[in-house]
């Protein structure tokens, strides 16, 4: 970038030297001299994690409600600690190439770093599903919820164990739960709708 300024001021200053054998160009009248450069506008503020999830509520569309999960799963992503964001980050390596022991092992390191961290306790309980550990799952679900009861995520993990296990009426709480953050998630309405009847009773 700073070789294409470099050229792009070596051509402005040569277009503007006389070319051999016209005249030289005369001075511009002091309406047509360059104003003088406006100061950067300032970028537009971040929106809080409260004001995402305020939005969130309120989306109109799936699509629009897509957008603003994904601007808060990446602040849930974050944990202000660059050491522990790297090894969460190398646990999902691990993940994605199914070494569960090594991704459990590098989840432990980042608890002891941040504890407070719901996305940490909710991506161990991924890997202990995988595992076939749901009481393991299910513990950590319930930590990352009790740090952050809007991860909408955690709710509908918890809810998926509680209908694996049968426990119909459990899960379809948790699953109404993520309708209350994110009323547009479709595969969470679809479930309610098949399951509310069941398990409310229907209607005479």
């Amino acid at each position: 970038m700073r070789f294409f300024a470099c050229l792009l001021a070596l051509t402005l200053s040569f277009s503007a030297l006389p070319v051999s054998g016209q005249e030289p160009a005369r001075p511009k009248d002091s309406k047509e001299q360059a104003q003088p450069p406006q100061p950067p506008q300032a970028r537009p503020r971040a929106s809080t994690l409260d004001e995402l999830f305020e939005r969130l509520g309120k989306a109109q569309t799936e699509r629009e409600a897509e957008g603003i999960s994904s601007l808060i799963e990446r602040r849930f992503a974050r944990s202000g600690s660059d050491t522990a964001d790297l090894l969460l980050n190398r646990a999902a390596e691990a993940f994605g190439k199914k070494d569960f022991p090594l991704a459990i092992e590098l989840i432990d390191r980042v608890l002891a770093l941040q504890p407070n961290w719901a996305e940490a306790w909710y991506k161990r309980a991924t890997v202990f599903y995988q595992l076939d550990d749901p009481v393991g799952a299910m513990a950590d679900l319930h930590r990352a919820i009790k740090i952050e009861p809007r991860h909408f995520n955690a709710w509908t993990g918890l809810g998926h164990i509680l209908m694996a296990s049968d426990d119909k009426a459990r899960a379809l709480e948790a699953y109404r739960r993520v309708l209350t953050i994110n009323p547009q998630m479709s595969d969470v309405k679809t479930i309610v709708n098949r399951l509310g009847p069941e398990v409310d009773g229907q209607d005479l």
